[in-house]
């Protein structure tokens, strides 16, 4: 049998998030600058190398998938990708999945569904159409709002995903919740991180400002509902309450006032085969170079375990002091959400 990927803490990393482009159809504020410089097309892997990479990663043990990207539903032909991936469902993969914007959803979500997708994630900030375009700045909330009907209609289960943020979506908190409860979606919110453009406050973007720690959230939550905490993972690094009111499940992302690093299972390959350990960290494993100088996969699974032997313990994000310490210079979209 294939020996597992074991980092030097001895946590088993089963779980690999790719970002199949950097390429996005909105500007969200808090992951890309308006005007990006995107990578050029000849530098991205094929879907072809992607697969490959993927099918070596899940006989090396990886057992959930998630595609990103950017937005991955912009990548051309990306339903080949699903479509080879899904032949592993049932033989060494247990879930293949993506994070979405939601844009393309109501023409991929019969598809992918298709394919074997059963839970999706939606990034979605706001149920205010004037505040969901000024975020975006490119996006339509009520074309989002189709895609996640396409995909609960296609069978598959939602979860949105929100960010934080304080002065902005601070004031929905209980209409976010309310929302996600009458749609039957779980909803996670996350922390704000400290990538990319942190902003000057010249756009109204000071990514500081905007920082509104979950601790505070839960705590306004509490004001209405009573919170249990919950033992259920899905394999990422949400901890989750029950509204017992509700009986909903709410997901708390806390890179800042908690550590989650303790448990981490997993690593983030890029569109250009850059493999990093962690999020919060700029080491990473250069994978094309392996994958393209052989047809056979020893050198390339050789380089996978090596870098995996490089995982670090943990990041440190810090927003204290209002400085920034632990900042990461490449922009989410980059990674991968």
């Amino acid at each position: 049998m294939t020996v597992p990927l074991i980092d030097p803490f001895a946590r088993t990393i089963d779980y690999l998030r790719v970002s199949v482009t950097d390429r996005c159809d909105f500007r969200c504020t808090y992951c890309m600058s308006e005007h990006m410089t995107f990578l050029p097309k000849k530098e991205l892997l094929t879907l072809e190398e992607l697969e490959r990479l993927c099918t070596t990663f899940v006989r090396l043990g990886v057992k959930k998938l998630r595609i990103t990207g950017g937005e991955p539903l912009v990548r051309r032909n990306i339903l080949s990708f699903f479509e080879g991936m899904s032949q592993h469902l049932g033989n060494g993969l247990d879930e293949l999945t993506l994070t979405t914007n939601g844009s393309q959803l109501d023409r991929f979500a019969a598809p992918l569904a298709a394919a074997g997708v059963r839970r999706i994630n939606v990034s979605l900030d706001t149920l205010d159409a004037d505040k969901f375009k000024a975020i975006t700045r490119w996006g339509s909330l009520d074309k989002v709002k189709r895609g996640i009907a396409a995909a609960q209609e296609a069978g598959m289960r939602v979860k949105i995903n929100a960010v934080a943020l304080k002065g902005f979506n601070d004031v929905e908190l209980f209409d976010l919740v309310g929302w996600a409860k009458a749609e039957d979606m779980d909803l996670t919110f996350i922390e704000v991180m400290p990538m990319g453009d942190m902003g000057d406050g010249t756009d109204g973007t000071l990514r500081l400002d905007q920082y509104w720690p979950l601790k505070n959230l839960r705590a306004q939550l509490a004001t209405r509902y009573t919170l249990t905490e919950l033992d259920h993972r899905t394999g990422g690094p949400a901890r989750y309450v029950r509204l017992e009111e509700t009986g909903q499940q709410i997901g708390f992302i806390t890179p800042l006032t908690h550590n989650f690093c303790e448990s981490c299972n997993r690593v983030r390959l890029t569109c250009t085969g850059q493999l990093y350990m962690c999020l919060g960290q700029e080491d990473m494993a250069d994978l094309r170079a392996p994958l393209r100088a052989s047809e056979a996969d020893v050198p390339l699974e050789d380089a996978i375990r090596a870098a995996i032997a490089r995982k670090p313990k943990g990041h440190d994000f810090d927003y204290s002091r209002q400085k920034v310490a632990g900042q990461v210079s490449r922009h989410m979209s980059h990674t991968g959400g």
